[in-house]
């Protein structure tokens, strides 16, 4: 496994944490993190750490489990619903059928995960879910945010049997944090583990681009979009799901009188702490344009998004680690050394797993939320001061 260069203040021993209000030593926990992101690739992401909220001990098992055929497209009516409610009189009747069918399908595919595992129910202190964002709203101009997430949690924990954390975002929205990004937290504790420092940031390539950056204090924000656009993009015209590999994109070329308008975009350029919708940068920015040549325009506008949040930090990394499903992207990585101007590598090479990491931060904030500890901070969501977050749907007995 390869290693970083850099120093960070690291936790007092190596077999627990320290609870700062009680300076009781924290025993490491299994925990099961969920994650389903705004792609709506049709899968759930279900991991499992050993952690006491502060530090990494294991990696346990992780798997991309499928949705049940007819939930993705459900999943989509939703989304659709949510665009046109946009937080505007009372929610869309479909949100509840969407939440419980989501909820169920997680659920029945942690007992699956756990039994293929050798794990019971018994076995871990806690589930984080997620759930499935499908409205979004950043606070702006002293306009408060709105965040949406399906997921019942209560049902989740009656049908696994397990305690289950939900609801991460709305506690900051509700203080006047941004309600994301929330991973920052746990990529701080993987750069730890890794050795990664100041000259180093982690990106996330998930619906929406993400960084989190480490020095002497931690700053995360939303850079702009990553693959849903293009995603979007390619679906319009009938050619599938994604860019597989960036053959579309790469067969194609750049408008880059284009691309340099659309990097006029105010958001770039705003300080942070900023958070984004994955409708805040659409397909439409292509539109006009060859399949092939919007492809190409829309990554490139990814990658050079990022570039000008590297020039928003207190000091701009040499180094982007890169996770999420746009490291699978050539073109994307491509367009990112290039427009980016900084070496990038994807996080396996370090011995982490890409598509692992969404899903195991659940798990982590989930243990920090139990603790108490916080997961959203004044320079990662704009949180008035350090907050926890999550609510707890306590185990149960399995339903039959």
């Amino acid at each position: 496994m390869a290693e970083l260069s850099g120093k960070f203040k690291v936790a007092p021993s190596e077999g627990a944490a320290v609870n700062e209000g009680t300076k009781e030593y924290l025993e490491p926990v299994w925990a099961v993190g969920l994650m389903t992101g705004t792609v709506l690739d049709g899968n759930v992401d279900i991991a499992m750490i050993r952690t006491d909220g502060e530090i990494i001990h294991e990696f346990g098992p992780w798997t991309l489990a499928p949705y049940p055929a007819d939930l993705p497209p459900l999943l989509a009516r939703t989304l659709e619903a949510a665009r046109e409610w946009d937080f505007r009189g009372e929610e869309p009747a479909i949100f509840r059928d969407a939440e419980i069918a989501l909820t169920r399908a997680q659920a029945l595919a942690v007992n699956e995960f756990l039994t293929q595992n050798g794990f019971s129910a018994a076995d871990i202190e806690v589930v984080g879910f997620h759930g499935q964002t499908v409205l979004h709203r950043a606070a702006e101009g002293g306009r408060r945010g709105r965040t949406r997430q399906l997921g019942d949690g209560r049902l989740m924990a009656e049908i696994v049997g397990a305690n289950v954390v939900f609801d991460f975002r709305s506690a900051d929205v509700e203080a006047g944090g941004q309600g994301a990004p929330l991973v920052p937290i746990y990529h701080r504790a993987l750069m730890r583990k890794i050795g990664g420092g100041a000259e180093t940031a982690m990106l996330n390539l998930g619906g929406v681009a993400n960084i989190t950056w480490c020095g002497e204090d931690m700053v995360a924000f939303d850079t702009g979009p990553a693959n849903a656009p293009i995603n979007d993009w390619i679906r319009r015209h009938g050619q599938g799901e994604i860019d597989r590999d960036g053959r579309i994109a790469l067969s194609g070329t750049v408008d880059e009188a284009r691309l340099a308008r659309l990097l006029e975009h105010r958001y770039l350029i705003a300080p942070y702490p900023k958070s984004l919708d994955r409708n805040s940068f659409t397909a439409d920015m292509a539109e006009g344009l060859g399949l092939a040549d919007g492809a190409a325009t829309l990554t490139a506008f990814t990658a050079a998004a990022v570039g000008k949040a590297l020039d928003l930090l207190p000091r701009r990394p040499e180094r982007l680690l890169v996770c999420g499903g746009g490291r699978k992207n050539p073109a994307l990585m491509a367009e990112l050394a290039r427009r980016a101007r900084a070496e990038v590598e994807p996080v396996d090479r370090f011995g982490l797993r890409g598509d692992a990491i969404e899903a195991e931060c659940f798990a982590f904030l989930a243990v920090r939320s139990l603790r108490g500890l916080p997961i959203s901070f004044p320079r990662t969501t704009g949180a008035p001061r350090p907050l926890t977050g999550g609510r707890l749907a306590a185990r149960t007995a399995i339903a039959p």
